[in-house]
């Protein structure tokens, strides 16, 4: 079989891709497992109402058999009453078990899809925090979406019905076996035919599905990050370089989605092919028994019916297994975090203080490229620092090192003398919070999404939080207060509201030091400059690590720290730098001129 060539490999796409691990075959072997156990009763149900439909089935073939035997060995009473008394209700158990099977297969694709979705939430937020920073925001994205999307409809359907195909065809096959013992064979000359079919397409058809996926998923990736970085592609003129960029991926996905469709066109033919091979075999060898006396007409009816009926669970079987084909990337790709190596922090490890400490700290995203050279800091409890510099130098990445997101390549950085990158993330996450400039509002209540920072707040609390950033003026505008549906589906809050409710959530969560990574930079200068003033308020005696967008927060620090280059340049207050007139007075003129 000769037909098209698989489209070349896109090193720049299977790297937009793969952020995330994609699950080993042993991973995705040991998940299914894990899946059957945890519904091996509803399974094994569902194979029991099937059984019952399938025999029900094969009542009317064994009858018209019947039927055609007596006619053909010259009876005169037929006994037509006889007849209608057995396959009446035989057709009723039928239509009954045949419901039975579509509702349970339904119910227990749904409850595997809920348990799927459940676990790689679970996972995916217990995992260290520097491997969802890496993993960018379009791998993560088609993971949650386009993946589950694809699972969805293998969960419901093609697991279940992949089962009643099994156990329909074999239960076929028996009653073949049963009523026309000599014609059993004949089924099987079809075999050659179907196992060169599928071989030759099961050997293509997983990596081109899972070239496929990650085509799709490095779409996602280049247009996530467009949009993200909007601002930065226009500043910068990059808009046709990430046009050419869409495009190119788009080319490489789409051919991947040419070829597949081609696989399914060699396929289809096989398996009619196979049909016919089956029904034919059946006829022409039961033919020639009859002829020769070895088996009644009867019997031969009864085999061919039974033949016409395999039509159906092959074609089930196959339709569905090669759905499966596309969910078993979908699945290898969301069960892939579980490859990931757990938080292997030492529990007992905790900080003796509050001080903050970076010590010789390099760091870079690449090896052999480091971002951060020979840092050191020293932030001492209830201190304001700022952060500044220009775009690019490495303040957000040092914000995200003294926050205990990444651990540095070489050098410390501490909290009480305790290393941050040997402590458990829910230790380190227990002393210090990192608060960015995107949003994240939860499809839910605005109790729901202020409680999940502190799950046992009073509304009390979650007013005076509220209140705190600015809040409680909107919120209690609101319909229902607190129970007011946000998100999703419900009120829709503006990048500032959203930004505020984050910021409430850090207020709940009371952690004693802070990072906040331009926080209110999607609010207005004016709404950030109240915002900022209610906050020191509520972060009083707290230490707050804050990198600067407008540098009026800088002017409020106790001490700003001047990143250039990977490196700080400089470092005192406010007054102190811009007497030195160094890079941070320099920064201070140009921004108030």
């Amino acid at each position: 079989m000769i037909g098209v060539t698989p489209p070349a490999y896109d090193p720049a796409a299977a790297t937009a891709a793969s952020t995330l691990p994609v699950g080993a075959p042993a991973t995705v072997r040991a998940y299914v497992a894990e899946l059957y156990r945890r519904h091996r009763g509803a399974f094994a149900a569902l194979i029991a109402v099937n059984t019952v439909a399938v025999v029900a089935s094969m009542v009317g073939p064994w009858l018209l058999g019947d039927l055609v035997e007596r006619v053909a060995a010259g009876a005169g009473d037929l006994r037509p009453e006889r007849v209608a008394a057995l396959f009446v209700p035989a057709l009723l158990v039928q239509a009954v078990f045949v419901r039975q099977v579509r509702l349970r297969g339904a119910m227990l694709g749904e409850r595997m899809l809920a348990d799927l979705r459940e676990d790689f939430l679970v996972r995916s937020v217990g995992l260290p925090p520097g491997v969802l920073e890496r993993a960018g925001t379009g791998d993560l994205l088609s993971r949650i979406t386009t993946d589950i999307d694809r699972l969805a409809n293998a969960m419901r359907e093609a697991v279940p019905q992949l089962a009643i195909g099994v156990m329909w065809t074999l239960l076929l096959l028996g009653g073949l076996v049963v009523t026309a013992p000599p014609l059993a064979p004949a089924v099987l000359l079809a075999l050659p035919v179907l196992i060169v079919g599928c071989r030759w397409y099961f050997r293509r058809a997983p990596s081109a599905y899972r070239s496929e996926a990650a085509g799709y998923a490095a779409v996602a990736a280049a247009l996530a990050e467009t949009v993200d970085a909007g601002h930065t592609v226009e500043a910068h003129r990059l808009s046709d370089r990430r046009v050419e960029l869409s495009e190119h991926r788009i080319r490489q996905w789409t051919a991947w989605e040419r070829y597949t469709l081609w696989l399914r066109s060699v396929l289809f033919p096989v398996v009619n092919a196979v049909h016919a091979v089956v029904l034919g075999s059946v006829l022409m060898v039961g033919g020639v028994f009859v002829l020769h006396g070895w088996i009644g007409v009867g019997q031969l009816t009864t085999a061919a019916l039974i033949a016409q009926m395999l039509v159906d669970p092959v074609n089930l079987i196959l339709r569905w297994y090669d759905e499966l084909q596309v969910a078993q990337v979908s699945l290898a790709r969301l069960v892939g975090v579980r490859d990931i190596e757990p938080d292997a922090g030492d529990a007992s490890l905790a900080p003796a203080g509050r001080e903050v400490l970076a010590k010789g700290v390099h760091f870079g995203y690449r090896e052999g490229v480091d971002v951060l050279r020979e840092v050191s800091l020293r932030v001492a409890p209830g201190t304001r620092l700022a952060l500044v510099g220009p775009s690019g130098a490495g303040k957000s990445t040092l914000g995200r090192l003294l926050a205990g997101v990444y651990g540095p390549r070489a050098g410390r950085v501490a909290l009480g003398g305790a290393e941050l990158s040997r402590m458990t993330a829910e230790q380190v996450r227990s002393h210090v919070a990192l608060v960015n400039q995107e949003h994240h509002v939860f499809v839910g209540s605005l109790r729901d999404n202020l409680l999940l920072a502190a799950v046992h707040a009073t509304d009390t609390d979650l007013w005076a939080a509220l209140g705190a950033v600015g809040a409680d003026g909107w919120a209690r505008a609101l319909d229902d207060g607190l129970e007011t549906e946000v998100g999703s589906g419900g009120v829709a809050l503006t990048p500032a509201q959203a930004q505020q409710i984050a910021l409430a959530r850090l207020v709940l969560a009371d952690p004693h030091t802070l990072v906040l990574d331009e926080a209110t930079s999607l609010l207005d200068p004016r709404a950030a400059r109240r915002l900022e003033r209610s906050l020191a308020r509520v972060l009083e005696g707290r230490t707050v690590v804050a990198i600067a967008h407008r540098l009026h927060t800088a002017h409020d620090a106790d001490v700003i720290a001047v990143v250039e280059n990977g490196r700080i340049s400089e470092l005192g207050s406010h007054d102190d730098l811009v007497a030195a007139g160094g890079p941070y007075a320099a920064l201070w003129r140009s921004w108030h001129g």
